[in-house]
């Protein structure tokens, strides 16, 4: 079968009026929490609860996981950085040569993300007395997974978190790198799966399985960081601890522990009666 490579060498913005523009990314945010909000509103009024907590829960959602993101690149990937630039960790600026320029938050971190909406969704239970908190975090799973398609697709307009080298005439040349050979488009195997993923999260919250708290966020866990584990294999090094203890790169060592608690919350935690 004959492959042909894809030049890419898309402009990141939208549109721009003076110094300010939007950016494909931050559309790619914007539709994402969107869907998400439109999602999370249907599973509460198919589950006859106010949508009064709904307004809240959204507010906690995107604050968590853009904090957690930034954050969880900052400490994951880019302290090195980071630790001489701190005004940089949450505004969204760059020091360069003539001074400080407006960047936009470039930084975010899938992990960090997840651990922050997990801290978010804790806090936010203090006032959500409906239902337990695995049933929250269940319900969330189905827009947190689309959310995530796009935000990679994001990233593959951004030309960032690209895959190695193919070795051969299939892939994307990302020509604003300044590059001519064609790579895997990581970005967008990430987003299919995670897609994949999404349809398969909707099935299975129309069965019984529903009921059993932990298992749709479990089913994430292990789908999700599994998606994240295999791609990371064609994906260039994202930096991190990975240099310190070898055989598997950062994002892998990273996803580990959220495999192992989404089978433990699969499996082992009772059925609720």
């Amino acid at each position: 079968m004959y492959f042909s490579k894809i030049d890419w060498a898309p402009s990141e913005t939208l549109f721009k009026i003076g110094d300010f523009g939007i950016h494909y990314y931050s559309l790619m945010f914007i539709i994402a929490f969107s869907l998400g909000y439109y999602l999370m509103k249907n599973i509460f009024n198919d589950e006859k609860i106010s949508l009064d907590y709904l307004e809240s829960l959204f507010v906690y959602m995107v604050l968590s996981i853009l904090l957690g993101a930034r954050l969880g690149d900052v400490f994951f990937y880019s302290w090195d950085y980071y630790q001489n630039h701190p005004v940089e960790i949450l505004l969204p600026i760059r020091d360069t040569p003539n001074g400080y320029t407006f960047t936009g938050f470039r930084g975010l971190a899938s992990h960090g993300a997840v651990i922050g909406s997990l801290i978010g969704l804790y806090l936010y239970r203090l006032k959500f007395k409906e239902r337990s908190l695995l049933w929250l975090l269940d319900r969330v799973t189905i827009p947190v997974s689309i959310g995530a398609s796009f935000v990679r697709i994001g990233n593959f307009f951004n030309s960032e978190i690209v895959g190695k080298y193919s070795n051969s005439n299939f892939g994307v040349v990302f020509l604003n790198r300044g590059e001519s050979l064609p790579r895997h488009p990581a970005q967008l195997y990430e987003s299919l799966g995670y897609l994949i993923l999404f349809f398969l999260l909707r099935q299975v919250y129309k069965t019984d399985k529903k009921n059993k708290e932990g298992y749709l966020i479990g089913l994430f866990f292990v789908g999700m960081f599994c998606i994240r584990f295999i791609i990371e294999f064609i994906k260039e090094s994202q930096g991190g601890f990975e240099e310190f203890l070898g055989i598997f790169s950062t994002g892998q060592w990273l996803s580990i522990p959220f495999v192992l608690l989404g089978l433990f919350l699969m499996f082992f935690i009772p059925k609720k009666v």
